[in-house]
């Protein structure tokens, strides 16, 4: 894990700007709550529980917050969902959720909620099994199978994300951590996803560059005929073998 000043600053930062919404419990999960933190390349992904119902001067307030934050160093990478107790269960229900500089909703995931029961990490508060009802096996089994077949093969035919290093990055460790869930029941780390991708026939030397850029932190740009080729390889790779584990466990 690479963590300095500035994450503990950010953190300690928004612990204190949160005071005045008494917060129940405030938790990390993702890289920063697995072990596998790399600073200034993973987001700081918190679930935030709000004591009071959330109501529109709750969304003002929670906007203004993430305002006063905004000239701290890493803001960009802080996403947190705001819970209460009585909307903590049911994963299909959408939290008001800053993420990407702005306000919206979304669902805390079966399997954000399996990383907070398995290595959420508190920043505040309650320990999420206090919070937060237990995840069944078959209730994540299920999330995984419709996130790859229902979002992650349909991008696949989406062939102009793909010189992007984010869809490479993401597409490559999802399936890898989608792999293992299914197979063993079990969450894996980024670094986990990488270290096994090659054993699962994924391009090796697509798998180099991701491990490259997230850990030895090179920036180069890499040349346009490089950016294209790991595209094709990605997508050659990722859509039957997406195929191959829909088919296995739907």
């Amino acid at each position: 894990m690479t963590r300095s000043d500035a994450t503990d600053r950010l953190l300690d930062r928004f612990l204190t700007e949160l005071r005045d919404l008494a917060p129940v419990a405030v938790w990390a999960h993702g890289s920063l709550g697995g072990g596998d933190y790399q600073e200034g390349r993973s987001d700081l992904d918190l679930v935030a529980v709000l004591d009071d119902p959330i109501t529109p001067s709750t969304v003002w307030r929670v906007a203004r917050l993430h305002a006063r934050l905004r000239n701290e160093a890493l803001v960009a990478k802080l996403h947190c969902s705001y819970l209460t107790p009585g909307t903590a269960d049911g994963a299909g229900r959408r939290h008001l959720t800053w993420a990407h500089e702005e306000l919206f909703k979304r669902p805390v995931t079966p399997v954000t909620r399996r990383e907070l029961h398995a290595f959420g990490l508190v920043l505040h508060g309650e320990a999420p099994a206090a919070l937060l009802p237990p995840v069944p096996d078959g209730e994540l089994s299920a999330f995984v199978v419709r996130d790859q077949r229902d979002y992650w093969r349909r991008e696949v035919d989406r062939v102009g994300n793909w010189t992007q290093d984010i869809w490479v990055d993401l597409g490559l460790v999802t399936y890898a951590r989608a792999a293992v869930t299914l197979k063993d029941g079990r969450l894996i780390t980024k670094r986990e996803a990488l270290e096994l991708l090659p054993g699962l026939s994924a391009p090796v030397e697509v798998v180099e560059d991701i491990r490259r850029r997230r850990y030895e932190g090179d920036g180069a740009t890499p040349s346009e005929e490089w950016t294209v080729r790991r595209a094709e390889l990605t997508r050659a790779y990722l859509g039957p073998a997406i195929d191959t584990l829909v088919r296995a466990y739907a």
